[in-house]
């Protein structure tokens, strides 16, 4: 019955913004008022460079990253598993502590699904590198690695409930990038 509890618990780490902190502790620009307004590790770069960069999707990583593992070593039955990943996902995305105003959700996305499985990790990011060296267009490769989630955790873990979660996060991702996917179409997206 305690193990409903990571599901909150995930919820809550997913909302904690690292870009915002980053930002606030680099005294750089709130990135929801600078940039293309998304407190992402996109923004940040554009507003603050590499460094605060690679800090924020480090963060937007591990808050994805270690729930889901801490429920892998409490050893939890797939539907609640598959919670944890959903709410450390939502979390991002709709944050409690900053206005349910949060990122587009993929570094996050990458964390749980590489907590749920190391090797689903690999594939995604396997394939998010073939993608982005073929086409140089980031938001391009995360969609398509992204995709192809629901499907190599069908073939690697057999997992329906982590099937489906991950299918709703895709769908999820696609609206979110639904501007980027314009600029794709229109030949627009750096």
């Amino acid at each position: 019955m305690t193990e409903w509890l990571l599901v909150p618990a995930a919820y809550l780490l997913g909302s904690i913004s690292s870009a915002i902190i980053v930002c606030r502790l680099m005294g750089l620009p709130d990135p929801r008022g600078e940039g293309s307004g998304n407190p992402g590790a996109t923004n940040v770069m554009r507003i603050g460079g590499k460094k605060a960069a690679a800090i924020t999707l480090l963060g937007d990583m591990l808050k994805g990253l270690i729930p889901v593992l801490v429920a892998q070593t409490l050893n939890v039955e797939p539907l609640i598993l598959s919670g944890v990943v959903l709410a450390a996902f939502l979390g991002h995305l709709y944050p409690v502590f900053f206005g349910f105003a949060g990122g587009k959700g993929v570094a996050t996305s990458f964390g749980v699904l590489l907590g749920a499985n190391w090797m689903v990790g690999l594939a995604i990011l396997l394939t998010w590198v073939s993608v982005y060296k073929l086409s140089k267009i980031s938001s391009l490769s995360a969609l398509v690695a992204a995709s192809l989630a629901p499907l190599y955790i069908y073939f690697i873990m057999g997992m329906q409930a982590l099937v489906y979660v991950s299918t709703l996060i895709v769908v999820i991702l696609i609206w979110r990038h639904k501007g980027n996917i314009q600029r794709l179409l229109a030949g627009e997206e750096s």
